[in-house]
């Protein structure tokens, strides 16, 4: 019986298996970002709410002080700069609501309006 044969395809797979496993140990990780994408900053109009609750909203998303900041940062630099709402909800914390407009004017933001107000013009007859 002739072994030749044999021995040829198992040395075509030996070599075959040599070339292509070490292909699959060499990956590179890439974070894509699967998860949560953060706060959009629109580019025409960013609004800030402060809740009830004691939360801060950008554009409808809970944000931090810091977080806030950033996003203020962002804003400033988009080219028009786009409009910044803020509309303190009527029972919202005179704490929270002023430490916001203090990160508000600390930023380079200058597109910055009151919105809202228009709720509260109302007020009962005596």
């Amino acid at each position: 019986m002739n072994m030749t044969p044999l021995i040829d395809v198992l040395l075509v797979l030996l070599i075959m298996f040599i070339i292509t496993i070490p292909l699959t140990t060499h990956t590179t990780d890439v974070d894509v970002g699967a998860g949560e994408a953060g706060p959009i900053v629109d580019r025409v109009i960013n609004k800030v709410v402060v809740t009830e609750g004691g939360a801060v909203l950008w554009n409808g998303d809970p944000v931090s002080q810091a977080e806030l900041d950033t996003n203020l940062l962002i804003a400033s630099r988009l080219s028009p700069e786009p409009e910044l709402q803020y509309e303190p909800e009527a029972n919202a914390s005179y704490a929270l609501s002023a430490r916001t407009m203090q990160t508000i004017h600390a930023s380079p933001v200058t597109r910055f309006g009151f919105v809202g107000n228009e709720k509260y013009r109302k007020f009962a007859a005596d």
